[in-house]
């Protein structure tokens, strides 16, 4: 808001210049769609990194941004459609199929992840004089923890690939809602006094945040197809029939993302309720509206997401190259690449010491040998998991940041270490996933026709 009331020219010139960019990034990464080894998420890192540069030279090393970065920003404007969407275009059926499994990768596993990162963080990172407090280290390890599904959604094909594609999404989904959690309540519990009392209350928080956010999602869904049902169908005339499908879109969307801001005014997780209401209204709403406004809402809720991925993508990319954060670390390069080694090796054992162990046991529940997780498909979502993008870059700014700035120098740090670990994270392992994908599963149209979906029918 402060952009667009700002009667300053300038922030018109930016805001062309995003849109133009975001316009570049969409043609190249559809000209780019059939290479093996690029997605429109690292083409628009590619494009945000390389128009920072340019900026950053025009500028004369002062600025290469062109729009500061800000976690409200991420989490109530940019977050909410894609998490919908992914929601609303799920396969409901191989999703609740998996839904044991999903639970246990995303909380259990988070839960586990989050102790690996933050006891390593503690033990590796604390002899560096970096300056933090115990609070900051178990930030860290919400903030690692949190694995990117937007790019998941880049890498992955749910035609090709339906079990992986559930587990892997599924897990990210509930993985990014309870990373949310765990650094919320590191925000709020007393960290000096950690006993198993807090550690109760902190689980005891968890299952509370997940089950209510899940009934106010579906209490959304639900209420959106009984609005539509009852208080329109039936009594419109064929005069009144587009204004009558404007009615339903509108409403789709609008009841969509209240109930997620309804989420965040009682301090529940957000994440959580946007996808379950996106599941209810694919299921129940969408089959009560007329044929057009089924199709329209397809591809309006689909548009929505893919525009807020590459944007934040492109914005990532952009304040990769923030001077002021760099200025900091400049005297040091050692120790922030240091720093960012040990935080990218923490991601791979944090998320290894619990895809292979919980997936042993999750396969001792499946009888069927289609639905168990042999060591390939393991590999393949140990490697899908490891990429870190905005939600942990969020994360960090609200953690180490003051409206996108700092002055403190372990701050610095640890911001220009969470970028390098986005960015490194997202082009090599996401550049690595589709070729890992077709290499250790060639055979995925047969597993496909193997495991019943949905028809298409019935999918939104």
């Amino acid at each position: 808001m402060n952009i667009l009331s700002d009667p300053d020219n300038s922030s018109v010139v930016d805001i062309n210049l995003f849109v133009t960019l975001l316009c570049a990034c969409i043609v190249i990464g559809h000209l780019l769609e059939e290479n093996r080894w690029m997605n429109e998420s690292i083409t628009a890192l590619f494009i945000g990194v390389c128009t920072g540069f340019v900026i950053l030279l025009i500028s004369g090393g002062k600025n290469s941004r062109l729009l500061i970065f800000s976690e409200d920003l991420f989490f109530i404007y940019l977050l909410p459609p894609i998490i919908f969407n992914a929601g609303f275009q799920v396969k409901k059926k191989q999703f609740f199929r998996n839904f044991s499994t999903i639970m246990l990768f995303g909380a259990v596993g988070t839960l586990i992840s989050f102790v690996v990162i933050s006891l390593g963080a503690i033990a590796l990172l604390r002899p560096m004089d970096i300056d933090l407090a115990i609070g900051d280290y178990l930030a860290l390890g919400a903030i690692f923890a949190a694995t990117d599904s937007v790019c998941t959604l880049q890498v992955l094909n749910q035609d090709e690939t339906p079990l992986l594609y559930s587990l892997v999404f599924g897990e990210g989904v509930v993985n990014d809602a309870t990373s949310v959690v765990l650094f919320n309540a590191v925000q709020n519990f007393d960290l000096t006094h950690i006993n198993t009392t807090v550690a109760l209350e902190l689980v005891g928080n968890f299952f509370y945040l997940f089950i209510t956010s899940t009934i106010l999602g579906v209490v959304a869904g639900l209420l959106s197809a009984y609005i539509i049902k009852k208080l329109y169908f039936g009594r419109i005339q064929s005069s009144q029939i587009r204004a009558f499908q404007d009615r339903e879109v509108a409403i789709m969307m609008l009841l969509a993302y209240l109930s997620y801001m309804l989420s965040e005014l009682f301090n529940l997780s957000a994440i959580l309720t946007v996808f379950f209401c996106g599941i209810v209204m694919s299921h129940y709403t969408w089959h009560n509206v007329t044929e057009n406004s089924r199709i329209t809402t397809k591809h309006t809720f689909a548009t929505l997401s893919f525009v807020a991925e590459i944007f934040i993508f492109l914005f990532v990319g952009m304040d990769a190259l923030d001077i002021e954060k760099w200025r900091f670390v400049s005297s040091s390069p050692k120790m922030s690449i240091s720093v960012s080694g040990i935080l990218l090796g923490l991601v791979l054992v944090g998320r290894a010491a619990f895809i292979f162990p919980l997936s042993f046991l999750s396969n001792l529940t499946k009888k069927s040998p289609h639905e168990k997780i042999d060591f390939k498909k393991q590999v393949t979502i140990w490697w899908a998991g490891l990429m870190r993008g905005a939600v942990s870059m969020a994360l960090a700014y609200k953690q180490f940041t003051s409206l996108g700035h700092t002055n403190v120098r372990g701050n610095a740090i640890m911001i220009t270490s969470t970028i390098t670990v986005v960015l490194f994270s997202t082009v090599v392992f996401g550049l690595i996933t589709k070729p890992l994908v077709r290499f250790l599963m060639p055979s995925s149209k047969q597993l496909t026709r193997m495991i019943s979906s949905e028809p298409a029918t019935r999918n939104p």
